[in-house]
């Protein structure tokens, strides 16, 4: 090894890309409400909170209200408010009560609401925590029209209204509400500007990378190889290798892009693969990504495009960021930054592309490191593996946890 390392640091030159995937956990990480619990809150608080009746009557399309003896919307929304514990998705109890009978007041009236979007209902109904179990919950309804003969057009109306509801939270609650600093992101900002090693950081950054990788590496950099081997020395001082950043965001929203402002580079390097909230020509790409899955086949055979609808891959053909990944991971070798993204299976096709691919050299994961000193990094290597088909050579590409470093935690505040 030693041997290996002193040739192949001989050399100043740029040594390969550096792909940096970002997840939601990124956003969740700057203390942004944008996780799904967030969201689902804000929903029902909105609900509670509506004391006009135009407030109230723009909640109803996602239900109806059944009620007996009230006058009207407004006293009905004021007798909602009186129900707040009902109505907080973030204490552990099931909300869907909400639908049951309640009496109240000095004149005691029957209300019941009735839900008119039947995947609303679904995922209020479920202990659902992150935005991949939305996903992952339309598949499973998706597969239970495709069983049943149910309406998959349906289904397909009720999740672009959820869709919808979600990309005007995130819009409302999100964007350009909080403020970015160099001071208040620096440690962040740091791990993106370390874009050259050398000295003792070239051995670390060796052990980072596969077995395979190292083969490559030679392979590639043979010419430079043999030229540096003139230097005649052992030591690593003097050696330089640098890497060229690209940021793959899932996200909607707009945080990675004040990195780029702040790192000054070329916005061509971010490719926001899912889509953009501010960007018309760039649309929201919420759907499901799983053609890895048994029962994906029996989809297609279908016959019937409307069950392709919200599958990623046909709204990756909408727009250049699938052909920009993908000109990035064939053109060199490349090492993944894991930040905040749970690689679950709603991009399995995806994440299998970038993860198999013969130019990966490795995959480094920035995990959260939670309060009581537990973190998700087993977690995410659990969820890794099932994007992997050679279990071998995902045992190899990620980098083990003494390497690996939590995801630096940012409390943003608000403008």
């Amino acid at each position: 090894r030693s041997s290996d390392l002193r040739i192949f640091e001989k050399s100043i030159f740029r040594f390969m890309n550096r792909l940096v995937i970002i997840g939601n956990g990124f956003d969740l990480a700057h203390g942004l409400p944008t996780s799904y619990r967030s969201f689902i809150d804000d929903y029902w608080a909105n609900v509670k909170n509506s004391n006009h009746n135009d407030d109230f009557i723009s909640f109803v399309d996602l239900f109806d209200v059944d009620f007996k003896n009230t006058r009207n919307l407004h006293e009905l929304a004021n007798f909602i408010k009186q129900f707040n514990a009902k109505i907080k998705f973030s204490d552990g109890e099931i909300y869907t009560e909400f639908g049951n009978n309640f009496m109240t007041g000095q004149y005691p009236r029957s209300h019941v609401l009735i839900y008119k979007n039947s995947f609303f209902k679904a995922i209020n109904q479920k202990n659902i925590q992150n935005w991949v179990d939305i996903e992952n919950e339309y598949y499973r309804l998706l597969k239970e029209c495709l069983k049943n003969d149910k309406s998959i057009t349906e289904l397909n109306r009720e999740f672009d209204e959820v869709k919808k509801l979600l990309e005007e939270y995130l819009i409302n609650n999100i964007e350009d509400k909080f403020e970015f600093s160099s001071e208040n992101i620096g440690e962040i900002l740091s791990i993106f500007k370390a874009k050259s090693y050398e000295g003792d950081e070239i051995k670390n950054l060796y052990d980072e990378i596969s077995i395979n990788g190292r083969k490559l590496i030679k392979e590639r950099y043979k010419e430079k190889i043999q030229q540096a081997t003139g230097y005649g020395t052992n030591s690593y001082s003097g050696f330089k290798i640098s890497f060229l950043n690209f940021f793959l965001s899932f996200n909607y929203t707009s945080t990675l892009k004040r990195y780029i402002d702040f790192l000054n580079i070329d916005s061509a390097y971010l490719n926001e693969i899912h889509g953009s909230l501010t960007e018309k020509i760039n649309p929201v790409n919420f759907g499901f990504g799983d053609e890895m899955d048994n029962d994906y086949k029996q989809i297609e055979d279908k016959n019937d495009n409307e069950y392709l609808k919200n599958i990623k891959s046909f709204q990756y053909l909408h727009t250049q960021n699938y052909k920009r990944l993908l000109n990035v991971v064939d053109s060199d070798l490349f090492q993944v930054y894991l930040m905040g993204h749970s690689c679950g299976l709603s991009d399995r096709t995806l994440l299998n592309t970038i993860f198999e691919h013969e130019n990966c050299c490795s995959i480094k994961i920035f995990y959260h490191q939670k309060e009581d000193g537990s973190d998700n990094y087993t977690e995410i290597t659990q969820n890794i593996s099932r994007h992997f088909n050679d279990k071998k050579i995902m045992r190899e590409k990620i980098v083990n946890k003494t390497l690996c470093k939590p995801l630096p935690q940012v409390q943003l505040p608000k403008k």
